[in-house]
């Protein structure tokens, strides 16, 4: 049987506020993280990941202050992101609090990086982050650098890849959904997911109730992530998750 599906809030992190954008443009501020993380993990919320959207544009990482601030008040799992690029950076992240660090850029730059990183300090810990642009049906570009930077990779070949090197996760960031509230892009978690056996994180364009409840009855995801539903309320974490219950599918009370 498959275990209840995984409700992350994402929290997007450009200096000390939590954005938002649409297609990873035109931020605007929704929050601060600490105020953002007690309340979603007080409301339940199963995860909470934390990306540095400019961290890998200037090169550095100011996001585990905020991490080590969480980490006091909020005891759900922590995903870090965002201009991780050494394995220092790595412990750094874990010794701040978080339990997982998730590898874009820096993967890309040097995949050899995956397999370091998850022969030091194990699999469960490293989540391959992955911004996806459909470039023609059944075909995406993998991005960089929240999604400023073309690689001419593509995505189901670099799952494959990652998940060989030793990734134990992958985040799936949709660029055309992301902040639309449209609905996911099934076909993309779908090719995926296809290819891989760890689990699968879907992330951009939920916008209601309604679209985590039919992506996750595509059996084709482990965990969701959401940000504009939690950010602006439109189906607060336990409205979402009362809601999947009824709907008959299973979720973490």
């Amino acid at each position: 049987m498959k275990p209840p599906v995984r409700i992350i809030a994402r929290l997007d992190i450009k200096g000390p506020n939590v954005v938002k954008g649409v297609h990873l443009e035109g931020l605007r501020v929704v929050g601060k993280p600490g105020e953002l993380a007690r309340r979603y993990y007080e409301q339940g919320v199963d995860e909470i990941v934390y990306m540095d959207i400019v961290a890998s544009l200037y090169g550095r990482n100011n996001i585990l202050a905020v991490v080590e601030e969480a980490a006091r008040d909020v005891f759900v799992p922590l995903t870090v992101g965002g201009g991780i690029r050494s394995l220092d950076d790595i412990v750094a992240a874990l010794r701040s609090g978080a339990d997982k660090v998730a590898i874009n850029t820096a993967a890309i730059a040097r995949p050899a990086f995956l397999k370091e990183a998850a022969e030091a300090l194990g699999s469960q810990c490293i989540v391959l982050s992955v911004e996806a642009k459909r470039r023609a049906p059944g075909k995406w570009e993998a991005l960089t650098d929240n999604g400023r930077e073309t690689t001419g990779i593509d995505v189901l070949d670099w799952v494959v890849e990652a998940e060989r090197l030793g990734a134990g996760e992958i985040l799936v960031t949709s660029v055309d959904q992301e902040g639309t509230k449209s609905g996911f892009d099934s076909a993309l978690i779908g090719a995926v997911h296809e290819r891989v056996r760890i689990p699968v994180i879907a992330c951009g364009g939920a916008g209601t109730p309604e679209h985590v409840r039919s992506l996750v009855a595509t059996g084709t995801i482990d965990a969701v992530a959401c940000a504009s539903i939690f950010h602006y309320g439109t189906a607060p974490v336990p409205a979402l998750k009362s809601y999947l219950a009824d709907q008959g599918v299973a979720v973490r009370t």
